[in-house]
């Protein structure tokens, strides 16, 4: 008989004492009737009996089994109700007391499972996951015995939990964080801007850098994240590639802290898109393809030449499309021109890590039907952007980030040279 049949039918077993034959249908019949409600009351139950045993157990390792005490001095006190937590609901118990000499001994398990902590965390979690604060209700039944459930109880945990979220994401050092590239992009949330930066440290690891809140997105919003991420320790050099969408507020406080040193990437998809709103549709797909096909070229030279061709192409059917591909040519060529290998150029040479954070976000915020205020809005962004820092993996190519960085600063030293010897 296999191993797994046996503990099928040792678990059917230990069932039937637990509830007898006929208690045992009557929760098969409720299963039935009511679904995955059903398994979780069973579930809730079952969870209830085994911290009641696991307390009985350290109360009698403790004081010894029933009249063979281990210590004249310690000996058992009845039972007394209180409640405790279980994943994310509360339920009463009867708990086990212990007394000595000098009164009431505590009882560690009790101690630990009555803690609310976790009940905020893992009820955060669930909401991060999708799950409808409205429909949680569902979930308790009569027979757990639950309480503490009701929506504006869970409002209370989730504004607890993720204020701590907010306070954590505010208040935590950037000074160990050594920046190599920096996305920057705007989410927008309740008719408001947050403007949000996501790092890439020289070991390839991301990090949300943090956001700031704005009526739309402009250079005063840039200003204001840029000086909160300095407060917190992060050191903002001129050997950092800074990759955006093309916002003008952006870009005018990159160029007047670094002038003419900024090493700043445009966004190629976002280009792209731009260029294609000009144009007919049947000039598109053209389009897109010489786009791309001059971007995969390896060396600077050719990815420039290619662009300027399709310059050329594009200044015949609209001029519009050609001087909106022309403003941005340097910018979009920024990697090619720092020779960053093809697969690190594969993360740096759009904004789809921040934009891909940006999708995690409003699915994660689906179920909020209206936000109230300001300080709801930003301690749900903190809330869901730790979220996604879990989901994070190493960037492609991170092996080549030190060259990257070596270049980054030859390409310095000789645009110094140039304006020493002007």
């Amino acid at each position: 008989m296999k191993v797994n049949t046996k503990r099928r039918k040792k678990a059917r077993k230990g069932f039937r004492q637990i509830y007898g034959e006929n208690e045992l249908a009557d929760k098969m019949f409720h299963v039935i009737q009511t679904g995955k409600q059903g398994i979780d009351a069973v579930i809730l139950e079952l969870g209830k009996m085994v911290a009641e045993a696991i307390m009985d157990i350290e109360r009698e390792e403790a004081s010894g089994p029933d009249y063979h005490p281990l210590y004249p001095d310690t000996y058992k006190w009845a039972y007394q109700q209180g409640s405790i937590y279980l994943g994310d609901q509360k339920i009463h118990v009867r708990h086990p007391r212990l007394r000595g000499l000098q009164g009431e001994i505590k009882m560690e398990t009790y101690e630990t499972l009555k803690k609310p902590g976790a009940f905020s965390e893992e009820l955060l979690r669930k909401a991060l996951r999708g799950v409808s604060m409205r429909k949680y209700e569902e979930t308790v039944t009569e027979a757990a015995k639950a309480f503490g459930v009701s929506p504006s109880s869970l409002s209370r945990h989730i504004i607890k939990a993720t204020a701590a979220q907010l306070r954590e994401f505010n208040e935590r050092d950037l000074s160990d964080f050594n920046v190599f590239a920096v996305f920057i992009d705007t989410i927008h949330r309740a008719g408001e801007a947050f403007m949000v930066a996501l790092g890439i440290d020289r070991e390839g690891y991301k990090r949300v850098l943090g956001f700031w809140q704005g009526a739309t997105e402009n250079h005063v919003i840039c200003e204001e994240l840029f000086a909160d991420m300095e407060r917190r320790g992060l050191v903002i050099g001129r050997k950092i590639i800074w990759v955006t969408d093309g916002g003008k507020g952006v870009i005018k406080v990159l160029k007047d802290r670094f002038g003419k040193k900024l090493v700043h990437q445009r966004c190629t998809i976002h280009k792209d898109r731009n260029i294609q709103t000009h144009l007919a549709k049947r000039y598109r797909k053209e389009a897109h393809r010489r786009f791309r096909t001059a971007l995969e070229q390896t060396k600077y030279e050719d990815a420039r030449q290619m662009l300027l061709e399709f310059e050329k192409w594009l200044r015949k059917i609209n001029i519009s499309a050609a001087e909106s591909l022309l403003e941005a040519v340097s910018e979009i060529l920024t990697l090619h021109r720092i020779k960053v290998p093809p697969l690190l150029r594969k993360t740096l040479h759009s904004t789809n890590p921040i934009e891909s954070m940006f999708s995690t976000v409003r699915y994660c915020e689906g179920n909020l039907k209206r936000i109230h205020n300001s300080a709801m809005s930003q301690r749900w962004l903190a809330a869901v952007l730790l979220h996604c820092e879990k989901g994070f993996r190493r960037v492609k190519g991170y092996e080549d980030i030190t060259t990257v960085i070596e270049n980054i600063d030859n390409e310095l030293q000789d645009k110094l040279t140039m304006q020493e010897a002007a």
